[in-house]
C-alpha cells in the first residue's frame, strides 16, 4: 500500500499559505485517562516518525486567496484517532472560526476514535459535534475533504456533518472501518465513489483540482446577499399561448430550452451539491451556487422529470444552507409532477414533498421561482415560492395535469384539451389569478 500523504502534505496542497493555532494546554497524565500501559510510548513513537504531537493540525490558511480555518489530519500519529487532545484542538479551531468568522474546512484522514482513551476518546464526538453545531448557528461554512480512510467517529462528525463534502478518488470512506466491518461485505460499499453515489458526499475531486474546487466553493459561499435574485430571461417562445392545451404541448416539446440551459446562461460559474445524505440522489433536481452578476445565487432546478423524493429533500438542505448562509435562493419549476411509483412511496415522497414546502416556507432568504416548462401539481409548487413566482411563455402550472383532471372528473379523453381551457394553467391565466407575475 502506498504512504498515505501527511498532514502537512495535505495542507501544502490546498493552500496559499498556513499559520497554526497554538494548541490548548492540558494538564499530561502518564499514558494517559485510562493509565493504559504504554500509551506514552506509542504518542512518543508516533511523534518521532510524524514530526507531529497529535493526530490533528490546526490553523488559518488562505486557499485561493479566501481567509479560512483549517483542521488537517495526521493519519501517521495512531491512525489519525480522535482523543482528548485531539478535542481540545478542535473545539479552539472552532472557536476561532466563529471569533473571526471564517469559514471551517477539515482535510480527514483518520480511523475514528483512539482506544487507548477508551470513552474519553469517544466522548469528543459529542465535543465535535457541538462546536460543528454552534458554527453552524454562527452563519459559516463548514466544508470537508475526505481522504484516506475517513472511518468511524471522524466520518460521522467531521465529515458527514459538513455542508460540502468533496472526496480524494478511491479514499476509504464509510462508519465502518476495515478491520471491524463484516468479513463478506462489499469492499466497494466503503469508497468515496459510493458515497457519492448514494447521496452521501457532493464530489469526487481528485487531487489535482482540489485547491481550485475549494477556493470556488469558499468565495461563493462567504458572499452573502440580501436582495432577490432576478428571474433569468425566457429563453424559449416569446408570444403567450392561445390555449391551454397549446400551453401544455409547449411545455412538452423536446425544443424547449430545459434547467441545463438555464443556468449556463444565467451564471458565469457554478458547483452542484449532491444527494439528500439519507441514501439517494434524483439527477432531475439541480442544485448547487452559482455567480450571477458578481453576487452568489444558490440554485434548486426540475430538469423536465418527475422529481423524485431524493430531489426534493436534496433542494430542502439546498435552501436551508442557503437561508443559513445568507445566499439569495433561485429555483426553476419543470416537472409533469412527483414521482409516484411504489418504490417513490417507500422512500416518503409525501414526507419528502412536506419537507421542501416547509424549507421554502420558513427561509428568510428571498427565493425567486421561473416556471420554465411543466408546472404539474404539487411536486411543483413545492418549489415555488409565493409572490415572487414567474412563468416562461413556454411553460403551465395546474393543480395536476389534465389528462389526469379530466380523469378524476370522469370525463372522456376527448375533453382533455377543453378541460385544459378550464383550469387557465396559461402563464397570463396565472398572472390575472395572482400566481405568477408577468413578463
Amino acid at each position: 500500500m502506498p504512504e498515505r500523504p501527511s498532514a502537512r502534505a495535505a495542507i501544502a496542497l490546498v493552500t496559499d499559505d498556513f499559520t497554526e493555532l497554538s494548541s490548548p494546554a492540558r494538564q499530561s497524565t502518564p499514558n494517559g485517562p485510562l493509565a493504559w500501559d504504554g500509551y506514552d510510548a506509542l504518542r512518543a513513537g508516533a511523534a518521532d516518525r510524524t514530526g507531529e504531537d497529535e493526530s490533528v493540525v490546526c490553523g488559518t490558511a488562505r486557499i485561493e486567496g479566501t481567509a479560512a480555518v483549517l483542521i488537517a489530519f495526521e493519519f501517521g500519529f495512531l491512525g489519525g484517532s480522535l482523543g482528548e487532545r485531539t478535542g481540545d484542538r478542535l473545539e479552539a479551531a472552532h472557536t476561532h472560526a466563529r471569533d473571526h468568522r471564517l469559514p471551517v474546512v477539515a482535510l480527514i484522514a483518520t480511523g475514528g476514535s483512539r482506544m487507548q482513551e477508551g470513552m474519553v476518546a469517544l466522548s469528543q464526538l459529542q465535543r465535535v459535534a457541538r462546536q460543528s453545531a454552534l458554527t453552524r448557528e454562527a452563519g459559516l461554512p463548514q466544508l470537508a475533504v475526505l481522504r484516506d480512510p475517513t472511518t468511524g467517529g471522524g466520518w460521522a462528525t467531521l465529515g458527514a456533518g459538513a455542508d460540502v463534502i468533496l472526496a480524494l478518488p478511491g479514499a476509504q470512506v464509510g462508519f465502518a472501518g476495515s478491520r471491524v466491518r463484516p468479513a463478506d461485505a462489499d469492499p466497494a460499499a466503503y469508497t468515496a465513489e459510493a458515497q457519492v453515489a448514494a447521496g452521501a458526499a457532493d464530489a469526487v475531486v481528485g487531487p489535482e483540482e482540489l485547491r481550485p474546487t475549494l477556493g470556488q466553493w469558499l468565495r461563493l459561499l462567504t458572499a452573502p446577499s440580501t436582495e432577490p435574485a432576478p428571474p433569468p430571461h425566457p429563453l424559449g417562445a416569446t408570444d403567450l399561448p392561445a390555449s391551454g392545451w397549446a400551453a401544455v404541448q409547449r411545455a412538452r416539446s423536446p425544443q424547449r430550452p430545459r434547467a441545463q440551459s438555464y443556468l449556463d446562461a444565467y451564471f458565469g460559474h457554478r458547483v452542484a451539491i449532491s444527494g439528500d445524505r439519507c441514501g439517494g440522489t434524483d439527477d432531475g433536481m439541480l442544485c448547487g451556487f452559482g455567480e450571477h452578476e458578481g453576487r452568489t445565487v444558490a440554485y434548486a432546478a426540475q430538469t423536465g422529470t418527475a422529481t423524485r423524493p431524493a430531489g426534493y429533500r436534496t433542494a430542502a438542505r439546498l435552501i436551508r444552507l442557503a437561508d443559513r448562509l445568507g445566499i439569495p435562493v433561485l429555483t426553476l419549476v419543470d416537472t409533469p409532477g412527483a414521482a409516484n411509483d411504489a418504490e417513490a412511496e417507500r422512500q416518503g415522497v409525501g414526507a419528502a414533498i412536506a419537507d421542501l414546502f416547509g424549507a421554502v416556507a420558513s427561509a428568510r432568504t428571498p427565493i425567486t421561482t421561473l416556471v420554465i416548462g411543466e408546472g404539474g401539481s404539487g411536486g411543483a409548487l413545492a418549489l415555488a415560492v409565493p409572490g415572487n413566482t414567474w412563468a416562461t411563455p413556454d411553460s403551465y402550472f395546474s393543480v395536476i395535469a389534465p389528462e389526469l383532471a379530466a380523469a378524476i372528473l370522469k370525463r372522456p379523453p376527448e375533453d382533455v384539451e377543453s378541460t385544459a381551457d378550464q383550469l387557465r394553467i396559461r402563464p397570463q391565466d396565472l398572472t390575472e389569478l395572482g400566481i405568477a407575475g408577468p413578463f
